[in-house]
């Protein structure tokens, strides 16, 4: 059974920083893709950033590039997301998952088959 955990969630103020970590166990990260993935109050979930098991391709939403990036360290079995520039609309409950795939072709879906496995959430609250 595979086991994620985030950490790193809080409250920062708009323009700030956060680094988000999701901590893989049960499975070797190297074989698989990593995606991230956020859901707001009222708001369905939605895909913010993905990263293929080769670290050679990697997907932002085009709410968050430029200002988010998605890294791993595979002998960690932890892949990272940084949030530079926050802003108040970053707020919600990040989750990351696990695509049995191997690739980001549903980074955007968080209902596709292939994520069977996802952390608990953190929270990332932006406020001044």
């Amino acid at each position: 059974q595979a086991q994620l955990v985030e950490s790193g969630g809080g409250l920062v103020q708009p323009g700030g920083s956060l680094r988000l970590s999701c901590e893989f166990s049960g499975f070797t990260l190297e074989y698989y893709a990593i995606a991230w993935f956020r859901q707001a109050p009222g708001k369905e979930r939605e895909g913010v950033s993905c990263m293929s098991k080769s670290a050679g391709n990697t997907y932002y939403s085009d709410s968050v590039k430029g200002r988010f990036t998605i890294s791993k360290d595979n002998a960690e079995n932890t892949v990272y997301l940084q949030m530079n520039s926050l802003k108040p609309e970053d707020t919600a409950v990040y989750y990351c998952a696990m695509a049995l795939s191997g690739t980001c072709r549903k980074y955007s879906d968080p209902l596709a088959s292939e994520y069977q496995y996802w952390g608990q959430g953190t929270q990332v609250t932006v406020s001044s």
